[in-house]
């Protein structure tokens, strides 16, 4: 994926995000959780991106 696309996808996120909490009437704990939860899946799929969750398939987890 270009940076450029993967730029656009933040802004378009940023942008969503923001019509979200400007237009939509939350409370505002639901907004907050609305809000760490569209951060955490925006960092998750930026390292899926980059390669760093095919990096960490190699560390054993758990007992061997």
């Amino acid at each position: 994926m270009d940076l450029i696309q993967i730029i656009v996808i933040i802004m378009v996120v940023g942008v969503l995000l923001w019509l979200a909490n400007t237009y939509l009437p939350m409370d505002p704990r639901i907004r907050q959780i609305l809000n760490v939860v569209v951060i955490i899946a925006l960092i998750l799929w930026l390292l899926s991106v980059f390669g760093v969750f095919s990096m960490l398939r190699g560390i054993p987890v758990g007992p061997r």
